[in-house]
């Protein structure tokens, strides 16, 4: 028997614990850190727009410009999850007119 140790992709703590199954039989994990802002996550996503570097690519390639359709074909997402993607990362500031300065990184 072979045990994979499974840390928390948003804060690396080691204190996981099962969380269930999800609809597809994938492994549902919990992280127990109180600090840590995702309770809940999966290791092995079926969609790469869930992952946390496509979701950091999605800001970079929209801060240099690329548009919401070749940003989605580059990565292989949908382009309802990149416009939903930047909406959550907008972040409304007094005094500044450029969208790339509104956009806050993660």
């Amino acid at each position: 028997m072979v045990l994979i140790p499974v840390l928390c992709p948003v804060c690396g703590h080691n204190k996981i614990s099962k969380r269930g199954k999800t609809e597809n039989g994938k492994q549902r994990y919990f992280c127990q850190h109180p600090e840590c802002s995702v309770k809940t996550f999966i290791l092995d996503y079926d969609y790469n727009g869930y992952l946390p570097e496509v979701k950091k690519k999605i800001i970079d390639m929209a801060i240099n410009g690329s548009g919401i359709r070749d940003t989605a074909r580059v990565l292989e997402i949908s382009p309802t999850t990149v416009i939903n993607e930047l909406k959550k990362r907008i972040v409304p500031r007094v005094g500044q007119s450029s969208r790339a300065e509104q956009l806050k990184p993660t």
